[in-house]
């Protein structure tokens, strides 16, 4: 059997470590100030260690790897820094726009280059678009996670039209907006704590 790794398990009374993924890669996104709204909603919502995974600064070239990511196999110093990043975290959410019904090409090759660093954690998508407010592509997405063994979470948020919300490159959410992201972030961090044994199963397997 091969090895198992797993990040350090979210301990009573810690921090949970949250990796806030920003999907979209395109230049003038409305993704950025999104991503930075959220990570700061999730600072101030206590108990979270946040750190923003920013996926047009990680740039991740399409997937070169030799070997199949669940060997862990690593050749290459970027993907060698995303699988550290990602195996560091507790639980995620996904700040990501619909292109075409779907999600996006760099979240997806972002995904597919690791395996193992995503198991047994839980998922937060806020997504983001014109009148769906990208449900279509978190819908989809929630099935590439599942088989990662990612748990997505019920109280995920779809963004409507959330380019008219952006002031000055600041996103400016209502304040039912802020009332739904308390409830995600609290829930998430209720699975973070409930994954653990799962977590620690596979480290012992």
């Amino acid at each position: 059997m091969s090895e198992q790794h797993s990040a350090p398990l979210v301990e009573p009374g810690t921090s949970t470590k949250l990796g806030v993924i920003i999907a979209s890669t395109r230049p003038g996104r409305i993704g950025l100030p999104i991503g930075t709204w959220v990570a700061e909603a999730a600072r101030a919502h206590g108990g979270f260690d946040v750190t923003v995974l920013d996926l047009a600064e990680i740039d991740l070239p399409l997937m070169d790897e030799p070997h199949h990511p669940r060997l862990r196999q690593y050749t290459k110093p970027h993907t060698f820094a995303w699988s550290e990043a990602v195996d560091a975290q507790d639980a995620f959410i996904f700040v990501m726009p619909e292109y075409n019904f779907s999600f996006t090409a760099p979240l997806k090759n972002a995904i597919d280059y690791l395996t193992q660093e995503w198991q047994y954690k839980p998922a937060a998508l806020v997504s983001y678009g014109g009148v769906s407010g990208g449900l279509r592509a978190a819908q989809q997405f929630k099935q590439v996670l599942t088989t990662l063994n990612v748990m997505p979470i019920k109280e995920s948020m779809g963004l409507p039209f959330a380019m008219n919300a952006i002031e000055d490159g600041v996103y400016r959410p209502s304040e039912s907006v802020h009332a739904q992201a308390a409830t995600m972030f609290t829930e998430l961090q209720r699975w973070a704590g409930a994954l653990q044994m799962l977590r620690a199963t596979s480290v012992l397997s």
